[in-house]
């Protein structure tokens, strides 16, 4: 076996029309300023793809990219980003996924994968330590996600595959990989349009070893104890995992309930985390190596499988006003399946329930009842019937047939499961997420709601944080390892552990610019210098996740993103939850303006020239601001 120190730096570049395989081999420059993962991925995209490029068409270009922990057996290292142009939403999209293709592909011997071009027939591509093999996949074409991994099931095997969705193009279609799926936004079209079926990754040929062992596992100890001891990682998620938080955010009325309509419903708990694991025997099933252990499966239908996550529940549950945990976990599998984002499957059914309760469209669909939602989930993931228009999701739909104030979505990305009517930083994240309307951006729900640390209907501060955990929540995208770590990486270090609550939150709210630059942040940094070997300073590691978040701001810009972009679905600036006396709305105006100024970014919500040059990032002349 062979033995890499820190990285390979070696970047595999697939071109599937000419059959053609090339290796980049990543500066040292752009190591340190994009780290790896989803910065450095974001990079080479940036110097590779042209603006207005069509995301379905032969030059978009798909990156993969493991991140220097993958195999080192950090706590919750076995994740890995992938970067490409949305077909959902027409900007960059970048997603963190679990299961073993990161680790196989690592192991391998390689920091990425690129894959350009499009293939004449049906392919799918095998990779080793030695390269690529183009390889026919003429029998796989049809078939499911499930029944494609078992065809190509080889020893030490990780597989990316696509289902009839991506197939079909449908543009929210995602990327199994065993029972972990990526690509919000359609990255699973983005696959099916270069005609690519699968890629399998040989692993096992290399060992990753840090470049300070001694200093990596001293920081793998500490780490491991934070998350053992925080109530988030060691208590909750362990034991229920995501779904957990159906109670808390239950609690806090911010549950999805019939397309946003309200944030609470009286049934909500059959579909918690707790009632999950009493009623169907859940047990551990979850990414590796994993300390958190939130991926849970159980018995469903009478058969074990994966149990649904808190997305799945809250966007093809409550949001549809459905509550048994049964239905849900069908249609996850169906998803599953079929090789669909289960978030943009969810907000997609409720405006079409919506809509044919408005009779702007003609559909048997209805809230709070099953019927007919399997069909309509197959229909879309063939383009079947109706199902071909909604296989373009609910900003499309509405655009076409009205009801664009209840089409909840941002940037044509359909939103996660929190009302951000409850939570107002959340909402600011999701009306500035450079993908969309995503829930990881910026998770301000957690200090807002969960937490209790920020007042959740105050505008002071929000943009303050939304700015430092966007970049930081890209350090740790690009490092890279799970988002679950800051829970207790941030909450375990000693000065947060032991001031009283009341105090921190009192300096979190009423002085961002005292308590951001005290947040502990530095286990990220030093894991990543430790297997690196690249000394760095804890500010120049924040930098760094400024500098990605800035670069992909701009590719949207150059795509025609701009402050009329940024904002949220009208039902969330104009009508309150039913369950809130005070009928609270979103001051996004008020957000967003503070938020551009602490970013650098002018009133049009575009990059300043000072900015991009303080951050490195080199431009061309002449961007013009969007009309």
């Amino acid at each position: 076996m062979k033995e890499i120190i820190g990285t390979s730096n070696r970047i595999l570049e697939v071109d599937l029309t000419r059959n053609k395989v090339d290796v980049y081999d990543v500066k040292p420059r752009e190591r340190r300023l994009y780290l790896g993962g989803k910065g450095l991925g974001l990079k080479l995209l940036y110097d590779r793809l042209r603006p207005g490029a069509d995301p379905l068409g032969e030059e978009n270009i798909l990156a993969f990219m493991p991140g220097v922990l993958m195999g080192t057996g950090a706590p919750c290292s076995g994740r890995f980003a992938a970067v490409t142009k949305s077909p959902l939403t027409g900007i960059m999209t970048a997603s963190s996924c679990g299961g073993p293709f990161g680790m196989a592909l690592k192991t391998a011997g390689w920091d990425g994968l690129l894959v350009h071009g499009k293939a004449a027939k049906p392919t799918y591509l095998l990779i080793t330590f030695e390269g690529v093999e183009f390889r026919d996949a003429g029998e796989l074409w049809g078939l499911d996600t499930v029944a494609t991994q078992s065809k190509l099931d080889e020893k030490h095997a990780g597989m990316l595959v696509i289902g009839p969705a991506g197939e079909n193009l449908v543009r929210f279609a995602n990327i199994a990989t065993g029972d972990r799926f990526l690509g919000r936004g359609g990255m699973g079209a983005v696959m099916g349009s270069k005609i690519l079926k699968a890629i399998v990754a040989l692993g096992g040929a290399c060992k990753i070893i840090p470049e300070n062992q001694t200093a990596f596992d001293r920081l793998k100890k500490k780490a491991t104890a934070y998350i053992n001891r925080n109530r988030m990682t060691g208590t909750l998620y362990r034991n229920y995992g995501t779904p957990a938080l159906v109670a808390l955010s239950l609690k806090g009325g911010i549950l999805p309930v019939n397309n946003f309509r309200d944030g609470t419903h009286g049934q909500a708990l059959r579909i918690s985390g707790e009632q999950t694991k009493k009623n169907h025997d859940t047990s551990h099933h979850t990414c590796k190596p994993c300390t958190i252990l939130c991926g849970k499966k159980g018995k469903f239908g009478g058969e074990e499988l994966p149990a649904p996550e808190y997305e799945t529940l809250s966007l093809l549950g409550s949001n549809l006003g459905i509550f048994d945990i049964e239905k849900i976990s069908e249609w996850n599998r169906i998803c599953g399946k079929m090789g669909m984002d289960t978030i943009s499957a969810g907000g997609t059914l409720a405006w079409v329930m919506e809509a044919a309760e408005r009779g702007l469209i003609q559909s048997d669909l209805k809230f709070g009842s099953p019927d007919g939602v399997s069909q309509a989930l197959l229909d879309t993931a063939h383009r079947k019937g109706f199902g071909a228009e909604m296989a373009q999701g609910s900003r499309a739909l509405s655009e076409k047939y009205g009801g664009t104030s209840f089409a909840m979505q941002v940037k044509g990305l359909e939103i996660a499961g929190y009302d951000p009517r409850g939570s107002f930083g959340h909402g600011l994240a999701y009306a500035v997420a450079n993908r969309g309307g995503c829930h990881l951006s910026a998770y301000l729900v957690a200090q807002e709601v969960y937490f209790h640390l920020l007042r959740p209907h105050a505008v002071r501060s929000k943009a303050n944080y939304v700015k430092f955990f966007e970049s930081l929540d890209n350090c740790v995208n690009s490092l890279q390892t799970c988002l679950f770590t800051l829970f207790a990486y941030l909450l375990e270090s000693p000065l947060t552990k032991y001031t009283p609550s009341p105090a921190l939150g009192l300096l979190m709210q009423e002085l961002p610019q005292i308590a951001i630059p005290l947040i502990d942040y530095t286990l990220y940094r030093d894991f990543w210098s430790a297997v690196t070997g690249i000394r760095m300073w804890r500010w120049e590691y924040l930098e760094a996740g400024d500098r990605i978040t800035v670069l992909e701001r701009y590719m949207n810009t150059r795509e025609g993103v701009w402050r009329l972009h940024d904002t949220l679905p009208d039902r969330l600036l104009r009508e309150g939850r039913k369950s809130d006396p005070k009928a609270r709305t979103v001051p996004i105006e008020k957000l967003r303006s503070k938020y551009y100024k602490k970013r650098g970014y002018d009133h049009n919500g575009i990059p300043t020239p000072k900015t991009l040059k303080r951050l490195g990032i080199q431009t061309p002349t002449g961007l013009q601001i969007p009309s």
